[in-house]
């Protein structure tokens, strides 16, 4: 972004947030570019022109030059222990100023009877000396705080330079988000735009459509199938998720299996008469993902300081992906050694007729987990009555529960799926992630987090599109990685689609073993001497 767009793009936000009572002054130069970087990214394509938090020099450089000389006003600058303040701005409209300043607005009288159960907005609580009206103090426990508490607490609330840092080092370098058109196929989407303006010939939009499927047993009238793409009777059931990466304009497409039922269990049922959908892209609609999104993108070093490099810092290195298949039940878990990160996904008995075999509760609990880890996080997923059992599990293995992912499923349409496969009471549409850390406590009794791990830069949802039974969201990974980057980590009761590198992967359907860590591998020789598995030394150094 040159000099002169990004002085229009300070200007334009200051106006923009100040008239709308986004933000106020006092403020300093960093919320303003949080500002700035919150509101570009929602309203860029694919986070285009979205200023960086390195770019608080030019940021502050643009304000000084503003408060010299600003055609929509004035700004008045100060600089307190090495950060500069805006504290007022003048736009030239005394009314608007009293709008963008709620800290000099008169308060409006206060109705003693009046109903009090809203309790009291942030532009009541706040003055310019942190005084407060007494009544909101009878309000809300904020407004209840002593003069000093309240700077205490507005500190508090502030982000660190090392939030900041590590927030810019793990962001994300691509939207990689496909918005789909509510109505679906390109002539509904037409037919709706020629009712508006009916005088414009009948034209898509521009965001993704599907195509239905029409087969010699489909009946159009049944409307659209519960299950979409993931229909056991259904040959794209392979096909998932239903937007595939490929690079944009090579025109590359998936290859699909024949014949009906190709997704295994719908070999043996009736082809389902209900309707499906396929993306209904052409060559001549564009790429269908922003140049470049389909490639895995990395900052290379936005800066020099040695932070959230995990356990390993700057030795930091990612093998790649190891597999042991194994009987889970039988295998020695002491030969493996020990992992900073554990992610098992266990076949609960959550008494419902499954497509594979179940373990029970006791079973579960008589796991070797604790031989995996003396210090480290543990992510167990859950589903149904095992949410319960799960937690339980924790505590027996020694650990403590600190948080909960929750996965809220999308069907390949991008709505939240109406018919799960699971559920007693009500068909579920979401499945829970517990996210355990090992106990481990000071003389105080206060548990001891690792060191290592990155807090607070993930949320506690994704949003993500069902595939096949059982199979989890791969976003759940890069939250994983970012929270311990490198470092050794194992999933259990994992499949072939789940090997990745970095990853040591558990389970009894991945075929000959691959161990590139030489020196697990002679553990495990030792140890099952028959076993045959393919060992390499090659390694990636990232």
């Amino acid at each position: 972004m040159s000099d002169d767009e990004f002085s229009l793009l300070v200007s334009t936000g200051l106006q923009t947030f100040l008239t709308s009572g986004r933000i106020s002054t006092p403020l300093t130069s960093m919320d303003l570019l949080l500002a700035l970087i919150s509101f570009r990214a929602s309203t860029s394509a694919s986070g285009l022109n979205v200023p960086r938090l390195t770019d608080l020099p030019r940021v502050e450089k643009v304000l000084e030059a503003f408060s010299s000389n600003w055609e929509h006003g004035s700004i008045l600058l100060s600089r307190e222990g090495g950060e500069l303040y805006i504290t007022d701005v003048h736009l030239g409209n005394s009314r608007v100023l009293e709008a963008i300043n709620p800290r000099k607005r008169k308060r409006a009288p206060i109705d003693e009877d009046a109903d009090s159960a809203a309790g009291s907005t942030p532009d009541e609580i706040s003055s310019s000396n942190g005084e407060n009206d007494p009544s909101i103090s009878m309000n809300t426990p904020l407004g209840s705080l002593s003069k000093d508490l309240k700077e205490v607490y507005a500190i508090l609330q502030k982000s660190t330079a090392k939030g900041r840092l590590l927030a810019e080092r793990f962001r994300s370098v691509n939207g990689g988000f496909e918005p789909i058109c509510t109505y679906i196929t390109k002539v509904d989407c037409a037919k709706s735009r020629s009712e508006v303006d009916p005088s414009n010939p009948p034209t898509f939009c521009s965001l993704l459509h599907f195509r239905p499927l029409i087969r010699p047993h489909t009946d159009p009238t049944l409307g659209h199938c519960s299950y979409l793409n993931t229909c056991y009777s259904e040959p794209t059931y392979s096909q998932s998720p239903s937007i595939t990466p490929f690079p944009p304009g090579t025109g590359a497409r998936v290859s699909l299996p024949s014949g009906l039922g190709a997704g295994g269990r719908g070999k043996e049922k009736a082809p389902c008469r209900y309707l499906h959908f396929e993306i209904d892209w052409d060559e001549k609609d564009g790429p269908l993902a922003p140049a470049d999104s389909w490639r895995t993108q990395r900052l290379k070093k936005p800066f020099k300081i040695d932070l959230g490099m995990g356990p390993d810092g700057r030795d930091m290195q990612v093998l790649p992906p190891q597999w042991i298949n194994c009987d889970l039940r039988r295998f020695d878990y002491s030969v493996l050694g020990k992992f900073h990160v554990i992610m098992a996904d266990p076949p609960w008995d959550i008494h419902m007729s499954l497509p594979y075999g179940t373990m029970t509760d006791d079973e579960m609990r008589a796991m070797p987990i604790p031989t995996l880890q003396d210090e480290g996080l543990l992510f167990l997923w859950v589903t149904g009555r095992a949410m319960e059992v799960g937690r339980e599990c924790l505590r027996v293995w020694g650990y403590t529960r600190v948080d909960e992912v929750v996965w809220v499923k999308t069907n390949q349409l991008q709505r939240v799926i109406r018919t799960g496969r699971t559920g007693h009471w009500l068909n579920h549409t979401k499945e829970h992630m517990l996210v355990g850390v090992k106990t481990r406590t000071d003389t105080a009794g206060n548990l001891i987090f690792p060191s290592w791990a990155n807090r607070g830069l993930d949320t506690d949802v994704i949003v993500s599109e069902v595939r096949e039974t059982s199979r989890k969201p791969d976003e759940v990974y890069g939250l994983i990685e970012r929270m311990c980057p490198g470092g050794r980590k194992i999933e259990i009761f994992g499949r072939k689609h789940n090997t990745r590198p970095g990853w040591l992967t558990l389970g009894n359907q991945l075929g000959q073993d691959q161990i590139y860590e030489e020196d697990l591998a002679a553990r495990i020789k030792a140890r099952y001497p028959e076993r045959f598995m393919t060992v390499s030394s090659q390694a990636m150094h990232h």
